[in-house]
């Protein structure tokens, strides 16, 4: 998957901002480039789960049709664990399409950011490169 640095420097700013909870968001594009990224509500506001604020997500889902966009990526922070996703991240995968991206805060100096697509419970990693 090809994601802009700018891209990542968000993901990664937004994990930070929010910790000690989890942070999530959208990225949205075309042909599984991310061109869009949508900072979400984490309806948790927990360290160890995240949710996003259904109203917040219907809106946004809308917005990305409206505008011809596709759901590229869904990401999250881990705040204490490893960029892999979870046994409930993996649970509660419910779109097959979507690039599953995690970043690790676990050394809050050294973030790292994994990519997996998760389909009916089995993880597969996803090349990320970044432009």
């Amino acid at each position: 998957m090809n994601l802009d640095q700018r891209v990542v420097d968000d993901i990664i700013e937004q994990a930070r901002a929010e910790h000690p909870n989890e942070a999530c968001g959208l990225l949205a594009g075309k042909n599984g480039d991310a061109t869009k990224l949508y900072r979400m509500t984490n309806a948790e506001r927990s360290p160890v789960i995240y949710r996003m604020e259904p109203s917040e997500q219907l809106r946004v889902f809308n917005e990305m049709d409206d505008a011809g966009l596709d759901l590229v990526a869904i990401y999250h922070s881990h705040t204490r664990s490893p960029a892999y996703p979870s046994t409930t991240d993996v649970q509660l995968a419910y779109y097959p399409e979507a690039v599953y991206l995690i970043v690790s805060l676990r050394d809050p100096n050294k973030p790292e950011l994994r990519g997996f697509k998760i389909t009916e419970g089995k993880v597969d990693e996803v090349e990320l490169v970044y432009t």
